[in-house]
């Protein structure tokens, strides 16, 4: 039985391997594979992070920096709150922040309302506990993970995450989705496991991207821009647990971006291989 404090994120990804038969291994014999898989993945994994990512909200600055600060906000699940980082200033929310200072020569607030283990259903929470007054100029969503692995159904997924773009937009903030990860990168995990979380997560990122574009947002397909990176160095870009991402993992991740986190307010024209910008809806 898990603890209270096991993470979402690890625990229920392979509590039972046979969530994710339903999706193509659907014989006795299937399911109590990917059932021994799962306890394969969670004594490799074990839980080495903790459950609370490391509190990185703050004005990013230097002295060079001029004028009132740019806010960001993050939302999500635990890559979006920076769970792996071993300092503040490497969480993926510093990352960006950061970056954009450095671009815009200005300071940036960051406000991280993202929580290790959400869903895109908690999302509506996360812009609920916001301060009344609180008007992000940028919103950088990372979510999707915890979806796949709870087996939440695509079409939910994106209406969740459709509802908190409608909700960020309608405040005159700007919106970035990083689409869900490939879960296909994670090492630990056996085949054919870890194929059907690759399956369900490139599944998921599509519907991600589709449902931001229209609605005004950004989207940057992470598998894409930034997975083979995991892929081929899992050992420099996953931290401890071999499932979160590391200092560099979070540095590749923010790099990978802040592209559009600029296109998104204006600072940048090219559009990178990955990024998709919102559709242009005809006013006929």
């Amino acid at each position: 039985m898990t603890t209270p404090r096991m993470s979402r994120t690890r625990t229920t990804l392979f509590a039972a391997g046979a969530v994710l038969a339903g999706v193509g291994v659907t014989t006795g014999g299937g399911r109590e594979l990917l059932r021994r898989q799962a306890a394969i993945a969670r004594a490799r994994i074990g839980k080495p992070l903790g459950e609370d990512a490391l509190a990185a909200d703050k004005t990013w600055k230097s002295k060079a920096y001029d004028g009132a600060p740019l806010h960001l906000l993050v939302l999500g699940d635990s890559i979006a709150a920076g769970l792996g980082a071993e300092r503040p200033k490497d969480t993926l929310g510093a990352r960006i922040a950061r970056g954009l200072a450095t671009c815009l020569h200005r300071p940036v607030a960051l406000h991280t309302a993202a929580v290790v283990g959400s869903e895109s259903s908690a999302l509506a929470g996360q812009l609920d506990a916001l301060a009344a007054d609180y008007r992000a100029d940028v919103a950088v969503i990372v979510v999707g993970g915890n979806d796949v692995t709870h087996r939440v159904p695509v079409s939910a997924s994106a209406a969740y995450l459709e509802e908190a773009i409608v909700r960020l937009r309608a405040q005159g903030s700007e919106v970035v989705v990083g689409t869900c990860p490939d879960l296909g990168a994670l090492r630990p995990v056996p085949q054919p496991l870890r194929s059907l979380g690759s399956r369900m997560s490139r599944q998921l990122a599509a519907a991600q991207a589709e449902v931001a574009v229209r609605n005004g947002a950004h989207a940057v397909s992470l598998a894409h821009v930034v997975g083979p990176f995991f892929i081929t160095n899992p050992d420099e870009m996953f931290s401890l647990d071999r499932f979160h991402p590391s200092a560099l993992g979070y540095k590749r991740t923010a790099k990978a971006l802040l592209p559009s986190v600029l296109l998104a307010l204006g600072h940048a024209a090219t559009v990178p291989f990955g990024h998709h910008r919102p559709v242009e809806v005809s006013s006929d």
